[in-house]
């Protein structure tokens, strides 16, 4: 098919990624425009106090002069506020820790921004992320061929932007394209330097998508009251006196008694148990006593063999587990931790070195109605269990796991204990698979298969 019948819509950012891909797709003869999307206004609630899209939009206007290509504008700044934001807002009040990148490609890139080019008259949608798009074609149970997309890992290790589209569809994929995803970040810096894009040497965008870098906090203030709270240090010693962290590791003896998982005997009931994260439940009692020369009575907790007030802080909300940031707790020799937020009961439990008994978690559960399968015919069946390789945040190098089907949910069980499972982060699952090259080489990929809400 001749490149010049298709018309490509480039979500330009003023970035240096969406820039080359731009300017790859024009040279590759594609009928090319760039669309910039301003979706946030507030720049009270950014570190740097001024309005970063504004300056993105120059940027972006002069790359697409530079290309020599259309350049449009459209503000969806409302879509976003009510897809993306208000998701934030909720999920923080519960407790959980959102994505906003993810839900800004399912939501906005391609759903809103999507219809927008379309109406522009767009055939393709394409964007500078560092994945892979393949199509192939495949035979169902009924005989019928048809053709399924495929999302793969970028070429670049260190920039493969895969996790990031975890939620993305068939009909999403279709229209989408990824000309930068078998080039390497520094190739995408010559490329720029080489046509003298504005963009060449701008720095990497940080933050929250189209929002820009924020005080999270500060921002989540905007709708989250803060709300005064302990912060509770948890000691080695709860974990041996916990009935339920004892019961997971004797359901965990059991998995792997013979040396390897053996999941024939594991019940639905004790896949949750290992599931659910380690609640703490250390209640202190006050005493009284009388301080300095006039004996002045005072009250003050009793010590506590599992733990200690160690601080306060503005409300669990605002924290995530593993955090260690914002604390502003001492006196310790290592580095403190989230491990457990308590919402109702605003508390926030730490823990004291990176290999504290609740940072780390083997299990983790997803409810049937926030598991998502790329290619609806790789969904897996009640009973099923399959091997995969998992990674629960973005740039988290691949784990290995056994993901397990049942009524109740999927269940992914890691073979190595993992660190900071966060309720509402994404797990996403690859497998390798031959993958076709623009060179037309081939090569062994990781193809990302589902993705689902922690």
């Amino acid at each position: 098919m001749d490149n010049g019948n298709i018309k490509v819509c480039v979500g330009l950012s003023g970035g240096v990624d969406s820039s080359v891909a731009a300017l790859l797709l024009k040279q590759q003869g594609y009928d090319v425009f760039a669309l910039f999307m301003q979706n946030w206004h507030d720049a009270s609630t950014t570190l740097h106090g001024d309005c970063e899209w504004e300056e993105d939009r120059f940027v972006a206007e002069m790359v697409a002069r530079k290309i020599g290509i259309p350049f449009y504008f459209v503000d969806l700044s409302k879509e976003y506020r009510q897809r993306v934001v208000d998701y934030m807002f909720s999920e923080y009040e519960k407790g959980r820790t959102p994505n906003p990148d993810v839900l800004c490609n399912r939501e906005i890139k391609f759903d809103a921004f999507l219809k927008c080019a379309e109406k522009l008259g767009a055939d393709m949608v394409a964007t500078g992320h560092y994945c892979r798009k393949d199509t192939v074609t495949v035979t169902g149970d009924d005989g019928q061929v048809s053709e399924v997309h495929r999302i793969l890992a970028g070429s670049d290790p260190n920039k493969d932007q895969s996790y990031f589209l975890c939620q993305l569809n068939q009909e999403q994929l279709a229209k989408a394209m990824f000309p930068i995803g078998d080039i390497l970040k520094p190739e995408v810096r010559r490329l720029a330097h080489e046509a003298d894009l504005p963009s060449a040497d701008k720095k990497d965008s940080q933050g929250i998508c189209f929002v820009g870098k924020v005080d999270l906090p500060t921002f989540l203030q905007q709708k989250l009251k803060p709300c005064e709270g302990d912060i509770v240090e948890v000691y080695d010693a709860y974990y041996a006196d916990c009935e339920q962290y004892m019961e997971q590791k004797a359901i965990l003896e059991n998995i792997y008694a013979g040396g390897h998982a053996d999941l024939s005997r594991v019940t639905d009931e004790q896949l949750m148990k290992l599931s659910e994260p380690v609640e703490y439940k250390i209640e202190f009692q006050t005493e009284t006593y009388r301080s300095g020369k006039k004996h002045i009575k005072k009250t003050r907790y009793k010590a506590h063999p599992h733990g200690k007030i160690i601080g306060r802080h503005d409300g669990a909300q605002f924290y995530t587990i593993g955090q260690r940031k914002g604390l502003n707790v001492g006196g310790h020799e290592e580095p403190v931790f989230v491990i457990e937020t308590d919402v109702q009961r605003n508390i926030i439990y730490v823990g004291e070195g990176h290999g504290h008994k609740g940072l780390s978690r083997r299990c983790l559960r997803i409810i049937p109605e926030e598991i998502h399968w790329i290619r609806p015919e790789q969904r897996m069946e009640v009973g099923e269990t399959r091997r995969y390789s998992v990674r629960i945040r973005y740039r988290q190098p691949l784990q290995e796991a056994t993901l397990i089907m049942r009524e109740s949910g999927l269940y992914i069980l890691f073979d190595e204990p993992q660190r900071g499972i966060t309720r509402g982060q994404f797990a996403a699952w690859y497998t390798p698979v031959e993958a076709s090259l623009a060179t037309g080489a081939h090569d062994t990929s990781m193809e990302m298969i589902g993705s689902g809400v922690i």
